[in-house]
């Protein structure tokens, strides 16, 4: 038999998740790479890195049904610092982001419409070109 929460309880650990995101002296840095994600948060990025963001503090709203979702108001937009193809993100607190670059989260990204985990208004990013989060958010599974 499958294990089930209930939406209270999956909106608590999405907002524990969140949360985690604040640790730190400053806001929450996401971080855009090229390639395949890694096995965990707490491995080494892999692949080139093509966009960093300082996200709002906090960066995410209250879960609602499971899931909690990336504040893009203001939008988030910043310049490419790499070319190429948008393969997976992390978000890092403030502390990993100045220091070792672990992560708290890693996720996948697509263009808007994509239904990756982030997406992006184009996955193809290149120097100095702005490249623009169009939405963000993270779900706990009800089973």
């Amino acid at each position: 038999m499958a294990i089930r929460i209930n939406t209270a309880a999956r909106n608590a650990a999405a907002d524990a998740v969140v949360g985690v995101f604040s640790g730190g002296t400053g806001a929450p840095v996401l971080r855009i790479y090229t390639g395949t994600q890694p096995a965990t948060p707490a491995t080494a990025p892999s692949g080139t890195l093509l966009a960093e963001f300082t996200l709002s503090d906090p960066a995410f709203a209250a879960a609602s049904s499971g899931s909690a979702t990336l504040d893009v108001t203001p939008a988030l937009t910043d310049d490419g610092l790499a070319a190429g193809d948008a393969g997976w993100f992390r978000i890092c607190d403030s502390t990993e982001a100045a220091a070792t670059g672990l992560g708290v989260l890693d996720g996948s990204v697509t263009a808007t419409g994509g239904g990756g985990d982030l997406t992006l208004n184009t996955v193809t990013i290149s120097v100095g070109v702005s490249v623009e989060i169009t939405s963000g958010s993270i779900t706990m599974p009800a089973a």
